[in-house]
């Protein structure tokens, strides 16, 4: 699925769009976008363009991509922290 070398200008092949759509898609029904703000489905686009204008255009990843922009992380060393915590 090449990008159309018009790309820069924001436009994609109907392959990439597909992906991208794809990947939206699958994103909202893992947020349950349906019950959030309307930034939400917006932010999942902005990422999912990014994404796919350098160059990502499997939907799978594309989604993942997505998603990872809601992802609350703690620092590593909490994590295990609070691993070694619980095993106790």
């Amino acid at each position: 699925m090449p990008i159309n070398s018009s790309t820069e200008h924001g436009v994609f092949e109907p392959e990439a769009t597909a992906a991208m759509g794809e990947a939206f898609d699958a994103a909202c029904k893992e947020l349950h976008c349906a019950s959030q703000p309307e930034v939400v489905r917006e932010l999942i686009a902005t990422l999912v363009i990014g994404a796919a204008s350098q160059g990502e255009l499997d939907p799978i990843r594309l989604r993942i991509v997505a998603l990872a922009g809601f992802a609350i992380c703690s620092p590593p060393d909490l994590a295990a922290s609070a691993s070694a915590t619980a095993a106790s």
